[in-house]
């Protein structure tokens, strides 16, 4: 979109107020409001901020901030509350002298899709978000109680789950995302939707928006819903598989339809990127201690480092459809992440998979979970992280990670993992207490 197309956009609409977006190191959505008579200085990039406060920004001696809109994120939002409409615009966080600031995820994500782009390539990414939607206690809290006892793709009668569900995708579609199917996930009170695949900087884009809506529409039915990985013991827990295509020239370079598998020299060596690569992007795709709760054997989630065409027990799974549609499916990732740095580590994985020509040898196209140990040393297969401290010590010595995250970005990460895992295990948690109090 041009500038005149959003500011007749702005009018049309009767917008009072407009939210320039943008998250921090961690994925959290931060916005700053502005009101109608500031949207000439929005649109133009002058809005600064204090970046001193944002984790993993600045410090305070250098902590103003610009935002810089990306006019072709501009959306209205398809909800009033009597105060005025408001629209939103995603920006990227500049320094004072217009100079990218190096801190941004979103900008982090442009510079590795401009280093495929270098070689001709365009990334399209498409992510599968689960969600639990549970219910509130009289004092407005969030609690972990289901709303229904559905499960996978189960119809049920309506209620406020399935609501609210249906609100959230025409409030997307009313934002001109496209929603592919939204159904019932296979735990109690878990939901899933898809949107349709685009170039991985929207998708990024969406998956924030996504995520923001979700959160919206469930607190209007007095629900709250979570994007916590595991937060139900002995429930499959909330994932967001990646799937992952290379464009070049208008063809997906993914399909090689006289190759083995009718997948391209090209693909394999991506997805032997992505396995040598994955326990280091477990640290930014599964980002908190509780995504290792999720990372199990009995609960549909990826604990072993290998590819398949035909199952779903292996971390990176191509799926049947060939074509334009040929792809990998990369299942460890859950919606805790940041999508940016979610989708630049993976790249950069995938792409020196094709610098260095990485076998991922063949597709293991049998039920890993239900292989023995042997089997699986014979496979010589990995396993993924056990917990986030083993995950940010193979992201410590990821120089192409490293690399692709940038020095801010990567030491400001590692030091924020750092103390999280500290707080974690000196903390005293239930599980010890109900374990150990009396029998000790």
């Amino acid at each position: 979109m041009t500038r005149r197309e959003v500011v007749a956009q702005l009018k049309k609409h009767k917008v009072r107020f407009l939210r320039l977006m943008f998250t921090d190191i961690m994925g959290a959505i931060k916005n700053v409001e502005v009101p109608e008579s500031q949207f000439a200085k929005a649109l133009d990039g002058e809005i600064m901020f204090d970046g001193s406060s944002i984790q993993g920004f600045s410090r305070i001696e250098e902590s103003d901030m610009l935002l810089k809109p990306d006019l072709d994120t501009f959306v209205v939002f398809p909800w009033a509350d009597g105060r005025g409409t408001v629209a939103g615009l995603i920006c990227d966080v500049f320094n004072p002298d217009d100079s990218p600031f190096a801190g941004c995820p979103r900008t982090m994500l442009r510079r590795n899709l401009e280093a495929a782009k270098k070689k001709g390539y365009e990334v399209m990414c498409g992510p599968e978000l689960e969600f639990f939607l549970f219910r509130r206690d009289e004092n407005g809290n969030a609690t972990t109680v289901t709303h229904d006892a559905g499960g996978y793709f189960d119809l049920l009668p309506v209620d406020r789950g399935e609501e609210t569900r249906r609100d959230i995708v025409n409030a997307l579609e009313a934002m001109k995302i496209e929603v592919e199917a939204a159904h019932h996930e296979v735990a109690p009170g878990q939901h899933e939707i898809d949107f349709k695949y685009a170039d991985a900087l929207t998708t990024a884009d969406r998956a924030i928006m996504f995520r923001l809506v979700v959160k919206k529409f469930a607190r209007d039915h007095d629900l709250h819903a979570t994007f916590m990985p595991k937060p139900i013991f002995g429930e499959n827990g909330n994932g967001m598989h990646v799937h992952q295509s290379l464009f070049k020239a208008g063809k997906n370079v993914f399909y090689g339809p006289k190759r083995p598998y009718e997948l391209s020299d090209i693909m394999l060596q991506y997805i032997g990127g992505l396995l040598r690569h994955a326990r280091a992007i477990c640290a930014i795709s599964n980002p908190i201690v509780n995504s290792y709760k999720r990372l199990v054997p009995g609960f549909e989630a990826p604990t072993n480092v290998a590819w398949s065409q035909r199952n779903r027990s292996p971390l990176a799974r191509v799926p049947a459809r060939r074509g334009v549609g040929t792809r990998v499916e990369l299942r460890m990732p859950d919606p805790s992440c940041n999508p940016y740095l979610t989708f630049g580590v993976m790249l950069a994985a995938g792409l020196d998979g094709m610098a260095n020509k990485i076998d991922p040898g063949a597709p293991l196209d049998k039920n890993i979970f239900a292989m023995s140990q042997r089997e699986k040393r014979k496979h010589k297969i990995d396993q993924l992280p056990a917990n986030l401290n083993e995950a940010i010590g193979f992201l410590r010595k990821d120089k192409v990670l490293e690399t692709a995250l940038g020095e801010h970005i990567f030491n400001h990460y590692l030091d924020a993992k750092d103390q999280e895992w500290a707080s974690y295990i000196s903390s005293v948690h239930q599980w010890e207490l109900d374990r150990y109090l009396t029998t000790y």
